[in-house]
């Protein structure tokens, strides 16, 4: 379905200072600020206080994957340097499979200094363990959005998981204008992901430490975990005037069917730890809606399109749709849900899974900007400029905030 009628993106612009935005992290994850909008009004904490500000018998909901070091430095024989920027798996397209792979896979790829690699192979040599690898890549295919690259490796004792982790550079936003050093491969990562796969991390998350989830599991907070593999897309700007002319980015969802089997026995709000664990939870709701309708979805190709949902029913309740996806996990005896979302949510959207979004501030004219002013509506302004005026640090590395809109 393409997009109609017409959302201005100049209406999501503000003045954001330089300084404001955090190139580093502070030294203590759970010391950045916390502003609590809460139907209104609006408070300021420190991010150890979320356990005690999360409404009662509401369960919090994590993005677990994990950032890979997905920028690798290439040499051709003739010295030319080729950087090879990971996305995403296609031989084999399972990131567990491929980053287990001990022979050589394929990924999608973007790639620097193209014009210099027309064809024949790159290397790229690393010690690992005290052994010498040569790692050989070649491109497969090109086109504009991206390359397929073949990576082959002279030692089949080691993983494609450790090759890119002892070889690649972490992959920290363009808008921090400066390269990676050794303390982002630790604190570009939240201390709770376990699943490999994503280039750019869910920074809501970045917040949290041990003694903080120990915290929830103490005030009786229920948790939940799901993942979804964030992609270089995140940071493409909206550049159209009419935002819904915006292509968005596809991404990968894993959800377990012991997750859903919780979520449909609860009737407490869930607290979305990020944009990305919000868009996994709603892309789920319009799944199951589909399933209702009738529509026959393979159990290895499912996807969430960008406008799709406009042109569903909207009022089917959510245990219904979660029932739904639940028969299918039954049918196909799936243990895991797997799919893809290109869900665009934009001001206008009305939300079926959350009651409240924990999240970082974001750039001006971002989607994920769009998606906080269909979360909160017009109070975004407000939240945005309060925050700027009490000296917030924004953007991936900056401060949080707690958002529970006025009504949903």
């Amino acid at each position: 379905m393409t997009a109609s009628g017409f959302l201005d993106i100049s209406s999501f612009l503000y003045p954001l200072p330089g300084e404001q935005i955090a190139k580093y992290p502070l030294p203590d994850r759970d010391q950045s600020r916390l502003l609590f909008y809460n139907q209104g009004a609006i408070s300021h904490h420190r991010f150890l206080d979320l356990p005690s500000l999360i409404p009662e018998s509401s369960r919090v909901v994590f993005n677990n994957t994990k950032v890979i070091r997905a920028r690798l430095e290439f040499r051709k024989p003739t010295g030319a340097r080729i950087e090879v920027f990971c996305l995403e798996p296609a031989e084999p397209a399972d990131y567990r499979q491929s980053f287990q792979a001990t022979a050589g896979c394929t990924w999608k790829c973007m790639v620097g200094n193209m014009k210099k690699w027309k064809e024949g192979p790159v290397f790229l040599h690393v010690t690992i363990a005290g052994e010498n690898l040569t790692i050989e890549a070649r491109l497969v295919t090109r086109s504009d959005e991206h390359a397929l690259v073949r990576f082959r490796w002279n030692n089949n004792r080691f993983t494609f998981n450790e090759i890119v982790d002892s070889a690649g550079n972490t992959p920290i936003p363009p808008y921090l204008k400066r390269d990676a050093e050794p303390m982002d491969r630790e604190r570009y990562q939240t201390i709770y992901g376990t699943e490999n796969g994503s280039v750019a991390a869910p920074t809501a998350g970045l917040h949290f430490t041990g003694r903080m989830m120990q915290a929830m599991v103490a005030q009786g907070i229920e948790t939940g975990e799901l993942t979804l593999h964030v992609g270089a897309g995140t940071f493409v700007p909206v550049k159209e005037k009419n935002a819904r002319d915006h292509q968005m980015h596809a991404e990968n969802v894993i959800v377990g069917c012991s997750f859903l089997e919780a979520w449909i026995k609860q009737s407490s709000p869930v607290i979305a730890i990020g944009t990305t664990t919000t868009r996994s939870l709603e892309s789920m709701y319009w799944l199951g809606v589909k399933l209702l309708r009738g529509e026959g979805i393979r159990a290895d190709r499912i996807a969430v399109e960008q406008w799709e949902h406009e042109s569903l029913p909207g009022d089917i309740p959510l245990k219904d749709s979660l029932g739904a996806l639940l028969e299918l996990c039954r049918i196909k005896r799936l243990e895991v849900l797997r799919f893809s979302t290109r869900l665009m949510i934009v001001p206008g959207y009305r939300f079926r899974t959350i009651g409240g979004l924990v999240t970082n501030f974001h750039l001006p004219g971002s989607t994920l900007l769009l998606l906080i002013a269909a979360f909160i509506g017009e109070e975004w302004t407000r939240v945005y400029a309060d925050a700027l005026a009490q000296g917030y640090r924004f953007l991936s590395y900056g401060d949080s905030s707690l958002l529970v809109p006025r009504e949903l």
